[in-house]
């Protein structure tokens, strides 16, 4: 049995335990609660939410971080009346936030500053892409030489196939039953990769570990214990920032998301959570995000190359597929079925 089917059996046992959050942190001291419950860590989060709470003095921010799957089903449990709403969700699992408006879950709000936002970043005046960031493959700068770093999808292919001893266990992504944002990108690249069969099976033969986390994925990179990581949201790496960890923007296409902002049907605060919303959307928010990796700002060197290979992933209602019953449950028997199978050396 490999590891990442090791992995994946010790999630389901697990499915069935309590959502609970990860972490909290206040910001404000006012007398007017506002709580925001996200997937972002509260430390890359923190500049803007310290000068939201200084705008608004009269607000008590409550700041709650959430796994994807965790916060998911708490907010599909405060909409049907099961538990306490926050008064704004934020996602990185935008199929996720989609399939939460479809069931009438969001408030609707416009703004200048929302009408602004592309197509691809809005839907039904519901649910809005605050940010975009890439979906990236990363490296240990000090075990794999220059001219061995693959720049696509069909590299790292070969990468595997060529050394196989060298990337036995040494490569990690998500795992796509306790991220939701893992199997986002593994579904996309499914639709978007003609390599996607080999893909899978190459890091099936490799042996590859999945795990729920990014912190945990770029850690092993930068001290060895992986030597490759695929499929990772940019903006964590970026801001972990490990000198010895590289970044690649596959030229194949890189998946570009923008996480996903909903204020709930029954938000007690809506007011607060729109006033939010607009500030993350106006100059001085996006420059605080872009600051924190969270808007991904080209080299001009590097644009016309980036642009021709983007896909972005919308807001939209194709997303549903991915979570249909059946869908879902055929993709994950996909997944797994690719890696029982994978050949014992």
């Amino acid at each position: 049995m490999t590891r990442l089917i090791q992995a994946l059996l010790a999630v389901a046992v697990s499915a069935t335990a309590a959502f609970a959050q990860e972490d909290v942190a206040t910001f404000g001291t006012g007398a007017t609660p506002f709580v925001i419950r996200s997937t972002t860590d509260i430390a890359i989060l923190e500049p803007a939410l310290t000068a939201f709470a200084a705008d608004h003095p009269d607000l008590a921010i409550t700041y709650e971080q959430w796994g994807s799957n965790p916060l998911h089903a708490n907010a599909s449990s405060a909409c049907d009346g099961e538990t306490t709403p926050a008064d704004a969700v934020f996602s990185s699992a935008v199929h996720l936030m989609v399939s939460l408006v479809n069931r009438a879950c969001a408030r609707p709000f416009v703004s200048d500053r929302t009408r602004a936002l592309p197509d691809t970043r809005r839907w039904r005046d519901e649910v809005w892409g605050v940010t975009q960031e890439p979906a990236v493959m990363i490296y240990n700068t000090d075990r794999i030489a220059p001219e061995d770093v693959p720049q696509s999808r069909f590299d790292l292919l070969d990468l595997m196939r060529d050394d196989p001893v060298t990337f036995r266990a040494r490569i990690a992504t998500y795992d796509i039953e306790a991220s939701g944002l893992g199997y986002l990108f593994a579904y996309i690249d499914s639709l978007e990769a003609t390599t996607f069969g080999s893909l899978l099976e190459g890091l099936a033969r490799s042996d590859a570990i999945a795990t729920c986390c990014s912190a945990e994925i770029i850690e092993g990179v930068s001290t060895g214990e992986y030597l490759f990581a695929y499929n990772v949201l940019g903006s964590y790496v970026r801001n972990a920032a490990p000198a010895n960890v590289g970044v690649i923007l596959p030229e194949d296409y890189t998946l570009f998301l923008s996480r996903a902002y909903m204020i709930p049907a029954k938000a007690r605060n809506p007011v607060a959570a729109e006033q939010f919303l607009d500030f993350l959307l106006s100059e001085r928010g996006q420059a605080m995000l872009a600051s924190v990796g969270l808007l991904y700002a080209t080299d001009p060197d590097e644009l016309r190359t980036v642009q021709s290979a983007r896909r972005s992933i919308p807001l939209a209602p194709p997303l549903l597929v991915a979570l249909d019953g059946s869908t879902e449950r055929q993709f994950l028997e996909r997944w797994t079925d690719a890696f029982s199978a994978a050949p014992v050396p």
